[in-house]
């Protein structure tokens, strides 16, 4: 969500394939499943083997979800692992499974802010990515390729609409990625994934958790019940630079002394080290602009976040291109919808490690991610430690996929050595 922000710093400091390349129902989770349609069935013990990757042959066309499935990797152990679908028995899934995942190369998915006019143009020369923006229509009611490719940018940067435009163009990336040369040799390569904020679920479409419709539906809703959550009170952002966590920390106690309750601040985003967003009520924001220099900041960049309020004077200013206080308990009315809305899609146990924006951490059963899921738009989200943690565990290069460039622009500031590249649509 934070792509405006890290793009206006970053400037600052310093073909053709007709099959869909993303997991479909009949997944490695369905696979697993299908031992547990009775309860007189023992769960299989299924052996994932890093160099014999499990496929699915289903393409775009004939798949009741839509999506082609890609092997499990990362694991070289044999444990007893199964997850169900909605109305089979019961049965406990180990959330743990992919503790010790070892990544090689990650697929990293954008969140909002990384919307731009234009994107969605180059995937319409794939017809297999061009099939996704048909289903999308479908879904939504409404032409969003049109709105991708002419806007008006006012209308892509709301949250209802940019969250599903994101979505679907990182998708859209992964199938222009197929079609080129090389494309699925690397797509098989790939044994762990996550997103920032909205890319998280980006993510878990990719690793076949749940269908690209059912995603898209869920993301909708998502952008839906942010929007409203952020209408209800008056919020807005800061992005501070040049200090590390901890001072970002004594500066927003430092403000909440000075504002009500329902003004206090927390931070909401941790990028990478030197750039932290704060988010919360407005005079809170203020607040922390207003201390900043006393804490030595280099530079802050105010937002305010609902586009009715104005802007005042300071060090140097953008507006974010989102619309409340996210991830930040200011989301809370979002969080019953999702509720809702998770506890009726069927999620499927991934079949790659997707880390979580909440704790960092992957996760492997459907009920834990779903209430993951949930959390997500109220908790601070943990970039900083999740880059971190799969470059410390021996990744050898990343891949963002989707519009804009800012999430490998924010991995080369975490490690300047890392290696990564951009795949757009």
């Amino acid at each position: 969500m934070l792509s405006s922000t890290i793009s206006s710093l970053t400037r600052f400091n310093r073909h053709s394939s007709s099959h869909s390349r993303f997991p479909s129902s009949n997944s490695i989770s369905a696979t697993m499943a299908s031992s547990l349609l009775s309860p007189s069935i023992s769960v299989q013990n299924l052996a994932f083997n890093s160099s014999e990757p499990f496929r699915s042959s289903s393409g775009l066309a004939g798949s009741n979800h839509g999506i082609r499935s890609f092997g499990p990797r990362s694991s070289n152990k044999s444990r007893v692992f199964a997850s169900v679908s909605v109305g089979s028995p019961a049965v406990a899934v180990d959330d743990s499974f992919f503790k010790d995942y070892k990544p090689n190369y990650a697929f990293l998915f954008p969140g909002q802010g990384a919307q731009a006019i234009g994107m969605g143009q180059e995937a319409q020369n794939v017809p297999a990515a061009a099939t996704l923006y048909k289903k999308a229509n479908e879904i939504l009611g409404f032409d969003l390729l049109d709105v991708c490719i002419n806007g008006p940018k006012e209308k892509l940067d709301s949250t209802v609409l940019s969250q599903p435009a994101i979505y679907v163009t990182s998708l859209a990336a992964v199938e222009l990625l197929c079609a080129r040369d090389g494309g699925q040799q690397i797509i098989d390569s790939v044994d762990v994934t996550c997103g920032l904020s909205l890319g998280e679920y980006t993510a878990l479409a990719f690793a076949g958790a749940f269908s690209f419709e059912d995603g898209l539906k869920l993301v909708k809703l998502r952008g839906e019940a942010m929007q409203e959550a952020a209408d209800a009170a008056k919020s807005a952002m800061v992005s501070v630079i040049g200090l590390d966590s901890d001072k970002v920390q004594l500066l927003c106690d430092a403000a909440n002394e000075e504002v009500d309750e329902a003004d206090k601040v927390q931070i909401a985003n941790f990028l990478c080290a030197g750039n932290y967003a704060v988010s919360g009520g407005l005079k809170g924001v203020e607040a922390v602009e207003a201390k900043a220099k006393s804490f030595k900041a280099r530079m802050t960049v105010f937002f305010c976040l609902s586009f009715k309020y104005q802007l005042f004077p300071c060090f140097y200013q953008v507006r974010l291109a989102v619309a409340g206080a996210f991830h930040t308990s200011f989301m809370e009315p979002a969080v019953s919808r999702l509720e809702a809305a998770l506890a009726a899609t069927e999620i499927r146990a991934p079949r790659i490690p997707v880390i979580s924006n909440v704790d960092a951490q992957p996760h492997a059963d459907p009920d834990t991610i779903k209430k993951i899921l949930a959390r997500q738009v109220t908790s601070p989200v943990q970039w900083e430690t999740t880059v971190k943690t799969l470059l410390t565990r021996g990744l050898k290069k990343s891949y963002e996929l989707g519009p804009g460039k800012v999430i490998a622009g924010i991995v080369k500031r975490i490690d300047k050595n890392a290696e990564t590249e951009n795949i757009g649509a």
